[in-house]
C-alpha cells in the first residue's frame, strides 16, 4: 500500500481539507495526487477534477507573491510550511486559508510527496495579536475540532518563527 492510499483511507471522512501532491516544486508541479472531500468543498470543486492539477489553480489577484515565495523556499528546504494565503474558489469567491504543509519522507529521508492540511479562516475580531496566527480563527465551515490524530501531529500549531 502506498502512502497516498494510506492517506486516502485516513483522510476521506475528516472535515479538514487534506491534499497530497507529488514532490516536484518547480512548475508545472507540484501535481495533486489526492484531495479529500473537505478540500473539494473548501475550494468549490469536485476532488476528482482536482487530481492531476497544480494547487496554483487556487491563486488569484490578491494571493501575495511574498507568501508564495516563502512557501516555495520552505518546501525547497524540506521543512514544514505553516501560514495564511488568500485563495479563490471555483466560482471566483475569495477566501483566506490556513495551510500546514509537510514533506512526506521515505525510509531513507528523501521527500516522496507533500501533505497539506487546509481550512478557511477569518480575521479575529478584537485586540490585535502579536503573531499572524493570532489574527485568524477558523471560519464557521472549518470550525470542527481537529481529530485527535491531527492534534497529535501539531496540525495548525504555529512554528517557532511565527
Amino acid at each position: 500500500m502506498t502512502i497516498v492510499e494510506w492517506i486516502k483511507a485516513f483522510a476521506h471522512d475528516i472535515s479538514i481539507g487534506i491534499v497530497v501532491t507529488d514532490a516536484a516544486i518547480e512548475r508545472p508541479g507540484p501535481i495533486i495526487l489526492y484531495a479529500n472531500p473537505a478540500f473539494g468543498q473548501l475550494v468549490g470543486r469536485d476532488p476528482v477534477e482536482i487530481v492531476g492539477q497544480s494547487p496554483r489553480f487556487m491563486q488569484g489577484k490578491e494571493t501575495r507573491r511574498e507568501t508564495l515565495d516563502a512557501f516555495h523556499r520552505t518546501l525547497s528546504s524540506g521543512e514544514r510550511f505553516h501560514g495564511y494565503v488568500t485563495n479563490y474558489r471555483g466560482d471566483g469567491a475569495k477566501y483566506r486559508a490556513e495551510i500546514d504543509c509537510r514533506p512526506l519522507r521515505d525510509a531513507e529521508g528523501g521527500i516522496q510527496a507533500f501533505i497539506s492540511f487546509e481550512r478557511e479562516v477569518v480575521r479575529r475580531v478584537g485586540r490585535p495579536a502579536g503573531s499572524s496566527g493570532g489574527r485568524y480563527e477558523p471560519s464557521s465551515i472549518s470550525n470542527d475540532l481537529l481529530p485527535g490524530a491531527l492534534r497529535g501531529l501539531g496540525v495548525f500549531a504555529p512554528t517557532s518563527d511565527e
